[in-house]
């Protein structure tokens, strides 16, 4: 099987490095700048308390000279998909499956999921349907990525040692044969990649811890630890959870997989984590909003849903990377 990670940051190379143990898998990455010099001149390394794992892929800036892949995730920030759109259409023949990014809620979201909104494109998501037109949701895997990883130089990712995982699975929740084969690949890497039959509330779930946590550790510059000590701050992302799950339900969604019991208890457990949001905030980067505002509003409006919590804290949170953002000269 050929499969190119298009991106090789902190999940693609993750993915890539284990991904290329695989006996007759066949691993390439686009990558570009310093990190592709690093990862052709030395590979990718992760480095873990477990220790470091090492790899060779093939490295390109040029998708064109890897041709027609049987597998293609893409493992970039949302807001880079469209401009990568032209590269990765050199990676697809007539049977290439592609896995996009599920950070917030995915172009393809409503394509064959029963109910009124059943194929409906979301305009917000996917400004004039250039994802859905390049990567048609027919080609589409669902997968959410849980892994805890960042670059902490060109080609080396560093990995906290928790568990990742990484559920995926068929918009229309079927076992077929390339999600299995995926699954397959992924598992015997070494990664926990369960083939899961409602791929969308595993990215609502996914997208709730981050639209609840993230933004009321950059409020407070609070750890997951410091958080959960005060009961009145658990309130409140109790409260944003609440919104976002019957948003969810309104939307499809049956039954979420995680209870917000748990999802609270897993952040207790995590000890002094930081959000990643609070660590951008610390180290001078922009707050990245707009997946997690734009899925959760333009959700809402299809919905007719209330999320009154979770309007207040975006509005304190959008205030706040107003005023961390540059003033214009003069």
């Amino acid at each position: 099987m050929k499969l190119c990670i298009f991106g090789a940051g902190a999940i693609g190379g993750y993915l890539a490095t284990h991904l290329a143990q695989v006996d007759g898998l066949e691993v390439s990455v686009v990558a570009r700048g310093e990190h592709l010099a690093a990862i052709r001149r030395n590979g990718l390394a992760i480095e873990s308390p477990r220790g470091t794992l090492r790899a060779r892929v093939r490295a390109t800036d040029r998708p064109q000279e890897l041709g027609a892949q049987d597998v293609v995730i893409l493992a970039l920030k949302s807001h880079q998909v469209t401009p990568a759109l032209d590269g990765a259409q050199a990676l697809l023949g007539p049977h290439t499956a592609v896995v996009p990014p599920t950070t917030g809620i995915p172009y393809w979201y409503f394509h064959g999921l029963p109910g009124p909104h059943r194929n409906r494109q979301i305009e917000r998501l996917d400004p004039q349907g250039r994802q859905w037109q390049a990567l048609p949701p027919e080609r589409v895997i669902g997968c959410v990525y849980w892994v805890a990883s960042e670059v902490t130089a060109p080609g080396v990712i560093h990995h906290d040692g928790s568990l990742s995982r990484f559920p995926i699975g068929e918009p229309d929740g079927s076992s077929s044969e390339r999600v299995l084969r995926l699954a397959a690949a992924l598992q015997g890497a070494g990664l926990d990649a369960p083939v899961v039959p409602d791929i969308r509330a595993w990215i609502w779930a996914k997208m709730i811890s981050s639209l609840c946590w993230n933004p009321v550790a950059t409020l407070t510059l609070a750890t997951l630890s410091e958080m959960n000590a005060r009961p009145e701050v658990v309130a409140i992302v109790r409260s944003m959870m609440s919104e976002a799950d019957a948003l969810a339900q309104r939307l499809g969604v049956q039954q979420m997989p995680i209870s917000i019991e748990q999802r609270i208890t897993a952040a207790r457990n995590a000890g002094d984590h930081k959000m990643s949001m609070l660590q951008d905030l610390e180290r001078g980067r922009a707050l990245e909003l707009d997946v997690l505002v734009d899925s959760i509003e333009a959700m809402r409006e299809i919905a007719q849903s209330p999320t009154p919590t979770i309007d207040t804290v975006y509005a304190l949170l959008r205030l706040r990377a107003a005023k961390l953002s540059p003033r214009p000269p003069g």
